[in-house]
This record gives C-alpha cells, sequence and structure tokens, in this order.
C-alpha cells in the first residue's frame, strides 16, 4: 500500500536550486515506518514491492499539448526546468539559483517528473486492487496543458487519471475525484479537467497568495488560468484555520451529494498546510499537527465509508518538518489496516 521509489532522489540544491524542499521527506517518512516496533515487522504487508515505470510519451499527450511535450523532450527542455522553478526574476537575474554550484543538468528533472507520474499512476492501480495506496511523491498540480509551473513540470494527477481510464477495461475506472488539500490552488488541475466530466476536482487553499496573487484577466482580456475554477473551490483567508475542517467536511458532502460518484479518488495530500512549513508563499495558512491530522482522517474515512478507492500523493511540503504530518497519518492507517489497532 506504500509506493515508495528508492531510486536515488537528489537534492534541489545538487542542481544548483535554493528551494526548501527538504531533501530527506520521504526517506525520513519511510524510515519512522520501517523502524516502527509494530508497523516494522510487517513491513512486507504494506510496502508494494512492483517497480516504477516512469510516464510515456503517450501518457503526456493524454494531457499535455504536443508542442508543450516536444519544448520537453528536445535541447530546450532546461529553459522548461528554468521557467518552472522561477529561476530567472523579472529582470534577468537568477532567483535562488546559482548554476555555478550545480552539480547534475537541469534536464534530469523532467527525467524525475516522469517518474513520479509513473509513481502516482502506480498508486491508482494498487489503490483499485486494495482500497488504499500512499505514493511517496506527486501532487504536481500547477502544470498546464501548455508549460509547467510551481515547481510542477507534468501533472501526474492527470496523467495517472487518464492513464487509468484509458485502460478502463481493467481497471473499472471511468471516473475520478481528486481531492486537493494542498495549501496552494489545484490550479494545473482545474484548467486541465475545465471541460472533462469523468474527472471531478475539489481543491481546498488559500484565498489569496500564489497562484492567486495576479489578476483574474489579463490586458488582454484573456483570462489568468490559475482562476479557472475548480468543480468545488474552499478558499481559506488568514486567520481561518478554525474554520479549515469544517468547511472541507462541507466541501466533501457537495462532492458525494451533487457529483457523479468515483471509482477512484487520488488525494493531493500536501503538509505545506503545517505552521512549521518553510516555503514563505504557503504562510497564509498555519495549521496543527493535530489539525492536520483531523484533516487527513476526515478525507480517509470520507472514502472509505463510500467504498471508493483512494491513492494518495505527498505533494507540497518544505523544510524539515513536513514529514512529521504524513508519518502521523500513516502510522494510524496502516496499523488499522493491518489489523494492528483498532479502528476509530
Amino acid at each position: 500500500m506504500i509506493i515508495y521509489d528508492q531510486q536515488e532522489q537528489h537534492p534541489l540544491l545538487d542542481y544548483g536550486i535554493q528551494i526548501p524542499v527538504h531533501p530527506g521527506k520521504r526517506q525520513r517518512t519511510f524510515e519512522f515506518l520501517r523502524d516502527h516496533p509494530a508497523l516494522g515487522p510487517q513491513i512486507d504487508r504494506w510496502l508494494v514491492a512492483a517497480q516504477v515505470t516512469p510516464a510515456s510519451r503517450e501518457d503526456l499527450l493524454r494531457v499535455h499539448s504536443r508542442n508543450y511535450v516536444e519544448r520537453l523532450t528536445s535541447a530546450g527542455v532546461d529553459q522548461e526546468i528554468i521557467r518552472v522553478y522561477e529561476l530567472i526574476d523579472a529582470e534577468g537575474k537568477f532567483h535562488r539559483y546559482d548554476p555555478v554550484s550545480a552539480t547534475r543538468p537541469l534536464s534530469e528533472l523532467f527525467q524525475s517528473s516522469l517518474r513520479n507520474a509513473g509513481g502516482t499512476t502506480l498508486a491508482c492501480r494498487v489503490a483499485v486492487q486494495t482500497g488504499f495506496a500512499f505514493f511517496f511523491g506527486g501532487g504536481a498540480h500547477h502544470a498546464k496543458r501548455d508549460y509547467g509551473e510551481g515547481f510542477c513540470v507534468v501533472n501526474d494527477l492527470v496523467i495517472a487519471a487518464r492513464a487509468m481510464m484509458a485502460d478502463s477495461a481493467r481497471t473499472g475506472v471511468r471516473q475520478i475525484w481528486v481531492i486537493d488539500v494542498d495549501v496552494h490552488k489545484g490550479d494545473g488541475t482545474a484548467e486541465l479537467t475545465e471541460h472533462d466530466p469523468a474527472i471531478t476536482t475539489l481543491s481546498i487553499h488559500m484565498g489569496r497568495g500564489w497562484p492567486l496573487d495576479g489578476e483574474e484577466f489579463r490586458p488582454d482580456g484573456e483570462r489568468n488560468r490559475s482562476f479557472i475554477p475548480s468543480d468545488i473551490d474552499i478558499p481559506i483567508f488568514e486567520n481561518e484555520e478554525s474554520r479549515y475542517n469544517p468547511l472541507l467536511e462541507a466541501g466533501l458532502y457537495r462532492l458525494s451529494k451533487e457529483y457523479p460518484r468515483a471509482d477512484l479518488a487520488i488525494v493531493v495530500c500536501g503538509s505545506d498546510p503545517y505552521e512549521k512549513d518553510e516555503l514563505p508563499s504557503s504562510s497564509l495558512i498555519r495549521l496543527t499537527r493535530e489539525q492536520l491530522l483531523e484533516r487527513d482522517l476526515m478525507v480517509y474515512r470520507f472514502l472509505m465509508d463510500l467504498g471508493i478507492p483512494a491513492a494518495y500523493v505527498m505533494a507540497g511540503g518544505y523544510g524539515r518538518s513536513s514529514w512529521e504530518i504524513y508519518t502521523q497519518f500513516l502510522e494510524k492507517i496502516l496499523s488499522q489496516r493491518l489489523g494492528l489497532s483498532p479502528k476509530s
């Protein structure tokens, strides 16, 4: 039920990128579970042995434009990575980027994004088989049809969803919910699925701040794509932390009552609403560990009560403490699913 791609994960600093993504987030979460006195001895029951297969060109073209896929698979990929990670500012200067210190090429980050998309797809397949899967990666919900954005090169969520539906004869998946609790709006997912009735999106996120910090319409009248609505958007504003979980609960109720029932849910389980998160653009929501555990258990129980398989991805979480949010949830859920503790 846990998909942990143990291929070496290089920190962003190896590429000269100075963004506070702690390289040990996945590893520390895995080590906590592996060394757990009750879960550790049961590792063969919860760790999925299947290998992650990177997303293919065909997978990408179900989601992204041919022009964008060509740019990613050409010599111009470095320029796309620079844009996605915002490494050059409006004045043409390096921003959070020191190419002199880089020891690895930027193009590797595209290959890493393909593995992430493959991991999310594998989590979906395992979830359909077992009811629950959690991939230690994924959640690139800002990538749009024609370009990447917000550290997201390709949108693994929609890639996985469409891969599952393309194989519906075997997977049985024809309708999917994407439940996004990352602190930032799932704007890329909303854009990519705007006219797709087979994918229903819910996003609870900061009501202000990135990616909603610009104007909704550009001077030429074109709409800023980050403002394309999800099917259900739940904006949370400053000092509204106490309303977060009640509003999420109401949104989940709407999802179950107003939209077609899903054959599979993909949960974008970002830990970046955490009060200890270190990314400046996450700072407008500051939830406690207890509030985040309540959030995660609420979504899990909602889906389990409906009998909908759930595939989770890590999504955003920045700094030294982000792993704490995943471990508290997974410790509880894995213990229950393996019969090591009573359900609560």
